[in-house]
């Protein structure tokens, strides 16, 4: 009876595949395409310090005692500074909660809006860990295709026309996980217009939004919403340092209230004195000067990804070309298994790990696509590590299509 209870709400394929995003492979010698995770070397260790003993120095005991259920104060006005400048959102500091990481915020929607068996969208691919969350709650999946610039809109509509009763759509607009495309500024306006004209909630997740190599980020899908029914969500991971596990999100109206409520059974309130700290780091230090810094690297190591790309693949292989964030989307030819080819020649062989593509579709029922994340490596390491990965590739190639 226990493990029936268990197995109705858990997917145990689910947790595997989010696992296999963040292990290291023990080999000395294996470069990891794998884990979506922002370079250390440029974690601001020395300012994250200092501004964790300021907030100490200035709030003494009470910084250790139960904060807002929202998050600190300071911090939620500073992120509405932020998402007000680069995201041209109207909002407040009390439309704000603080969370631990993106992923809880994902989770947190999820739990106050989602029952078993209701409709939801989401783009295909789509980022793992939302999957992950969203499976919990036992939603009905429908899949609309990415297209060069967002999510097709035509077949969107189609698919509210034929299911009237979806309930929430999860979209990932900016430098996307996994195939870093971007959405248009006219197909946010349009998204919203669908939402309004459809009656579904838009969750709208864009922790790499910061990270556009040439561009500022564009208007958030938020900034378009007239009728408090898209939620925003962010995170401080990819722009500052992960392990504060600092996420945010900006709601309006009752599915704030829902959330506030889910919130509050969950954990009460994530880290007060963390926090802090960040709140001080903005205030002592550049953010933005900060992110620009990353962007001229990230923008180094995607060149040298694409570029390997370019040279070292088949043509029969394609790929996006990100203009920011972290990672690469690679489609093979249809004969091939990405997930195969990695477990029996490109790990064994080659000593390369990446994620293959099935993870990031709620049916598991594309195989032969594969995510690459660049963001950890050095454009020296890409080159080495791409080179040894577009020769199992061209092999693969070879053998499925040989040349008459």
């Amino acid at each position: 009876m226990l493990k029936n209870l268990v197995a109705q709400r858990v997917n145990p394929d689910v947790p595997s595949a989010l696992s296999g995003l963040f292990v290291n492979d023990p080999d000395p010698h294996a470069i990891s395409f794998a884990a979506g995770s922002p370079n250390e070397r440029l974690f601001p260790v020395k300012e994250m310090q200092r501004a964790f003993n300021t907030a100490i120095e200035q709030q003494g005991a009470h910084l250790f005692q139960y904060q807002s259920m929202q998050g600190n104060l300071d911090l939620r006005e500073k992120l509405v500074a932020r998402i007000q400048k680069w995201g041209h959102v109207t909002t407040t500091a009390d439309n704000v909660i603080v969370t631990v990481g993106g992923q809880q915020a994902i989770e947190l929607v999820a739990k106050a809006l989602l029952d078993p068996g209701d409709e939801m969208v989401v783009e295909v691919p789509t980022y793992v860990g939302a999957l992950a969350a969203f499976d919990l709650y036992q939603p009905t999946y429908y899949s609309v295709d990415l297209q060069a610039d967002g999510l097709d809109l035509d077949e969107l509509e189609d698919t509210l026309k034929r299911h009237p009763g979806i309930k929430l759509l999860y979209t990932v607009p900016d430098y996307h996980n996994p195939t870093g495309i971007t959405m248009s500024v006219a197909k946010r306006q349009a998204l919203v217009a669908l939402a309004n004209r459809y009656d579904f909630i838009i969750l709208e997740d864009s922790p790499y939004r910061d990270l556009g190599y040439a561009n500022l980020p564009l208007p958030a899908i938020k900034s378009f919403d007239t009728q408090d029914r898209v939620i925003f969500v962010s995170s401080l991971s990819k722009i500052l340092i992960p392990a504060l596990r600092t996420g945010w999100l900006v709601a309006d109206g009752p599915i704030l209230d829902a959330i506030l409520k889910v919130r509050l059974a969950s954990d009460l309130e994530a880290n007060g004195v963390i926090h802090a700290a960040i709140a001080s780091y903005m205030e002592e230090n550049d953010l933005d000067q900060h992110v620009n810094v990353l962007k001229d690297h990230y923008r180094q190591q995607c060149a040298a990804m694409v570029a390997a790309l370019e040279n070292d693949f088949p043509e029969e292989v394609s790929f996006t070309r990100p203009e920011g964030g972290f990672f690469d989307w690679v489609t093979l030819p249809e004969e091939l298994d990405a997930a195969a080819l990695l477990s029996q020649q490109v790990i064994p062989q080659a000593h390369i790990n990446y994620v293959p593509g099935t993870n990031f579709y709620p049916g598991r029922d594309v195989h032969n696509s594969l995510r690459l994340c660049f963001s950890g490596l050095s454009p020296a390491e890409i080159s080495a590590g791409m080179g040894r990965l577009g020769e199992q590739v061209k092999a693969a190639v070879r053998e499925v299509r040989p040349v008459l």
